[in-house]
């Protein structure tokens, strides 16, 4: 079984992470902003806590897999594939990267090993690596500091993002910021050319949509049910078109797409910032979103068209009539304290992961919010965050789930 995710809670056996690398040092105060960070997180902290994250997840039953090294293996049979992507990377790095594509792709081709020119691709290319100083003299006197010819792509350990998988399938994302619009080239591949996938895997979504989608606004619930946030990052338009093509598709099993439209700020970048699923029938939530969270019910509609129905009455149920089961639980984050909650938030507290039915791995900062998950029963296992917390993600953003056993029937 290549892929299979069919819920937010199904016992995790395969999931796909990306070690934080040479490109967090590539940040400086400067490219913060235009880079997605409020802060630069140390890397060997960075790496530190991530690798406790990976070991947290094998020990628990989950088979850890890296971007990097999926990547390489798919590049490393074949020359030609290797030239292939290194030219779409270079077409797709903007109009510096285009400019200089004869010079980039040569300094991409020397690079022997397929993971070190992976590497590469993700740390990013100044023009001191790519040009001599009298190439531009001007330039070169005016400024000391290196430009960025290829930009780095740092927000790559939020590997939940640029590719989701849906049932026996995978959506491409239309990343919201072009500083992330390159990290979908790695899926691509993946899932298009790697022997476990190629040629296996339907598409339910396609980067070159003009509409913008995002992973952390898909959540897979049950009963054929996919939430999809309307965020920051995910627009009305891409939510229509994915529903349509999984509608399209008997074998992916969705039969409906709850629509979840939550405040465009960046606190509540995506849906799973705010609203998570520990266990059958308990969630947590932001409290901030309840009171003006609107919801609509996608359905197939005929010839290929979607229905919206408009949902009413509080969330908890508005959920239970979409999932079936029994009521449900909202555990809010940072519970009554208005100060704790908007604090944890921020910090991930509501961004959980699932890896069986009532437990997860959190972030050991969010104090509160742990207590009160265990006081619901919830197991939490927890993992240090404060260097990783630093991109603006928890630990359900940090994973690509490939592979849930399936829950049982109610």
């Amino acid at each position: 079984m290549n892929l299979s995710v069919r819920s937010e809670i199904g016992p995790l056996r395969r999931v796909l992470l990306h070690r934080p690398g040479a490109e967090l040092e590539q940040l400086t105060p400067g490219h913060l902003s235009r880079m997605l960070f409020d802060d630069i997180p140390y890397l060997s902290g960075a790496q530190r806590e991530h690798d406790a994250f990976a070991d947290t997840l094998r020990a628990h039953g989950a088979e850890v897999c890296y971007l990097s090294d999926r990547v390489a293996d798919t590049l490393r049979p074949s020359e030609a594939m290797r030239r292939q992507f290194i030219q779409e990377f270079i077409e797709r790095s903007g109009d510096m990267g285009r400019y200089y594509r004869k010079e980039l792709y040569a300094l991409l081709m020397d690079i022997p090993d397929e993971k070190d020119l992976v590497l590469k691709t993700m740390s990013g290319v100044t023009d001191r690596e790519l040009l001599r100083p009298d190439h531009h003299p001007l330039a070169s006197a005016f400024s000391d500091e290196p430009r960025f010819i290829l930009d780095p792509i740092p927000n790559l350990y939020f590997t939940r993002d640029p590719f989701s998988m849906l049932g026996p399938g995978a959506a491409i994302s239309r990343m919201h910021a072009p500083a992330r619009q390159r990290e979908t080239i790695y899926g691509r591949y993946i899932l298009n050319y790697h022997p476990d996938y190629a040629g296996q895997v339907p598409m339910y979504y396609d980067p070159d949509v003009p509409f913008s989608l995002e992973g952390g606004d898909l959540l897979c619930l049950e009963g054929g049910v996919l939430a999809a946030g309307l965020s920051q990052r995910t627009t009305p338009e891409a939510v229509e078109l994915l529903a349509a093509n999984l509608f399209a598709d008997e074998q992916s099993g969705f039969k409906a797409v709850l629509a979840i439209d939550i405040p465009n700020i960046r606190a509540y970048m995506h849906l799973d910032t705010v609203f998570t699923q520990v266990d059958r029938d308990a969630f947590t939530v932001h409290p901030g979103i309840l009171p003006v969270l609107r919801a609509w019910r996608l359905t197939p509609g005929p010839k290929g068209t979607v229905r919206a129905q408009e949902q009413t009455g509080p969330f908890d149920q508005i959920l239970q009539r979409n999932i079936g089961g029994g009521p449900v639980t909202l555990i809010h984050c940072g519970g009554a304290d208005s100060i704790a909650s908007q604090r944890e938030q921020w910090n991930d507290g509501s961004n959980t992961l699932c890896v069986a039915p009532g437990k997860v791995i959190v972030y050991d900062r969010n104090t509160i919010t742990n207590a009160i998950l265990r006081d619901h029963g919830i197991q939490t296992i927890e993992v240090p965050g404060s260097e990783l917390g630093r991109g603006r993600g928890g630990p359900r953003c940090m994973s690509m789930p490939t592979v849930r056993d399936p829950l049982p029937p109610r």
